[in-house]
C-alpha cells in the first residue's frame, strides 16, 4: 500500500516526525514513556489558559476496583450552572492518559465555556474491558452526582474522546442508555475505534491505515482490550461499540474521520446505523487526513475538524429553551 500520494499536503510532513508505533507486550511501557514525553513536549508549546483552573481528583471507582484520577477543568467567572463535557483520552486502549490531552481539553473548555472532567482510566492490557469503560462510567456518575458541588448543570452533560477515546465514549454511551441513571446531553465521536472486527476483514479499504494507527497497531490493541482474539463471538457492545443490536436512544452525536483513517468504513457504518435509527447525527469526513491528523493544528483541514466539532459541541450545550 502506499497512499502517500492521498495525503493533504500540509499534514503530510508529520509522517516523517511522528514515531512508528510498533507494539509488543515487552516494549509497551517504552512506547507509553516515549509518548508520554512527546505529548508533554507538545503541551508545553501550546498558549496557556489563566482562565481556567485545573484540579485533580480521586472519585469512586467500580465496585471491588481503585478509585479514578480525573482532572477537572472549571472556568473563571463563568456564571453557573455550567454545561460539562466528559473527556476520554486516546491512545488505542494500551497508551496515553489524561495529562497528554491536557491542551486539547483546556481549548475545548476556553472556546465553548463548560466545565469538563477528564478521565485517566486505566489502560489494556493490564486491564481489560470492562475495567476502562467501568472507570469512565465511574466518572460520569461522579460528575453527575456531583453537579451542584461543581456548578454543573446536571441536563447538559456530553461525553467524548478521540480515537480509543471516541470508541470508549461510544462504549459509554451504550453502558449508560442501558443502565438509566445518567442523561447525556451528546456525544463527541472523533475518529472512533468502535469495531474489533475491522482487524479480521477479508475485504479491507485499499487506502486506509497506512498512517499512524495501522492494522498491526489495531490487531494489538483490540487483542490488548478484549483479552482475546478480535472478531471473535460474544463480544461486548460495551467494549466494541459495532457490535451492538440496536443503537436507538443514544443521544445526538457528531462524528468525524479523516478519509485515510484505518477507521473510515466503520466509522460510516456506526453514523448510518445512528441516523437510520432516529438518532440525530452529524457526520464530518475529511479527505486526505489520516489517523491523528490533526496533531499539525496549522493545517487548513486541521482548523476545519477544530472548528466543525467545537461548533457542534457549543450548539448541543447551549442553554436549553423552554417548550
Amino acid at each position: 500500500m502506499n497512499t502517500r500520494h492521498l495525503v493533504d499536503p500540509e499534514v503530510a510532513p508529520l509522517l516523517d516526525q511522528f514515531p512508528s508505533l510498533q507494539f509488543t507486550p515487552e516494549i509497551l511501557p517504552q512506547v507509553r514513556a516515549s509518548m508520554g514525553e512527546m505529548f508533554e513536549q507538545l503541551g508545553s508549546q501550546g498558549p496557556a489558559f489563566p482562565d481556567l483552573e485545573v484540579s485533580e481528583r480521586h472519585v469512586p471507582g467500580p465496585e471491588g476496583a481503585p478509585d479514578v484520577r480525573v482532572l477537572v477543568y472549571l472556568p473563571k467567572n463563568t456564571p453557573a450552572p455550567l454545561p460539562a463535557l466528559l473527556w476520554i483520552h486516546g491512545g488505542g486502549y494500551v497508551i496515553g492518559s489524561a495529562d497528554g490531552e491536557d491542551v486539547q481539553v483546556k481549548s475545548i473548555v476556553a472556546e465553548v465555556g463548560c466545565a469538563a472532567v477528564s478521565v485517566d482510566y486505566r489502560l489494556a492490557p493490564e486491564t481489560p474491558h470492562p475495567g476502562p469503560v467501568e472507570d469512565c462510567y465511574a466518572a460520569l456518575k461522579w460528575l453527575y452526582t456531583h453537579a451542584a458541588e461543581l456548578g454543573v448543570d446536571p441536563g447538559r452533560i456530553a461525553i467524548g474522546g478521540a480515537s480509543a477515546g471516541g470508541g470508549l465514549t461510544a462504549g459509554l454511551g451504550l453502558l449508560t442508555r442501558d443502565r438509566g441513571e445518567v442523561p447525556l446531553a451528546f456525544e463527541l465521536l472523533i475518529y472512533p475505534m468502535l469495531d474489533d472486527r475491522t482487524v479480521t476483514t477479508g475485504d479491507p479499504h485499499p487506502y486506509t491505515g497506512e498512517f499512524i494507527w495501522t492494522h498491526d497497531a489495531n490487531q494489538f490493541g483490540w487483542t490488548s482490550y478484549l483479552g482475546q482474539a478480535p472478531g471473535s463471538e460474544g463480544v461486548s457492545p460495551y467494549a466494541a461499540a459495532a457490535r451492538a443490536q440496536s443503537l436507538a436512544g443514544l443521544p445526538p452525536t457528531y462524528l468525524c474521520v479523516g478519509a485515510l483513517d484505518l477507521f473510515l468504513e466503520e466509522d460510516l457504518e456506526y453514523a448510518r446505523r445512528l441516523m437510520r435509527e432516529g438518532v440525530p447525527t452529524e457526520l464530518h469526513v475529511y479527505p486526505g487526513a489520516y489517523h491523528g491528523f490533526n496533531l499539525m493544528p496549522q493545517a487548513q483541514v486541521s482548523q476545519a475538524f477544530q472548528r466543525d466539532f467545537m461548533a457542534a459541541l457549543r450548539r448541543a450545550l447551549q442553554p436549553r429553551v423552554p417548550a
